[in-house]
């Protein structure tokens, strides 16, 4: 599968679980599949989108198209406000 989601079940943030919530609702009412990737699993997956996404202290929600670094939600939220995001998604 070509979309991957990084997010995690276990948060306080209020900011990061709705953000994740936004995200999901969005590639869901356009039908776009995606893989969900939880980071609270284990420290490695959350080091690997680290790596991937180039910065130490990124946190979820972050979007990759297989290994191909897309951005986070504010980089997504801008995508959906100018109708852009299969491009931001890497899939145009």
């Amino acid at each position: 599968m070509g979309i991957k989601l990084y997010y995690t079940t276990v948060t306080a943030s209020r900011t990061v679980k709705s953000q994740q919530t936004e995200v999901r609702r969005i590639l869901d009412s356009k039908s776009i599949q995606y893989e969900l990737i939880d980071i609270s699993v284990g420290e490695e997956l959350r080091n690997e989108m680290r790596n991937k996404a180039g910065n130490p202290s990124a946190v979820p929600p972050q979007l990759f198209n297989e290994d191909q670094y897309c951005g986070n939600y504010e980089m997504f939220s801008e995508a959906v406000e100018s109708d852009t995001v299969e491009q931001f998604l890497k899939m145009a």
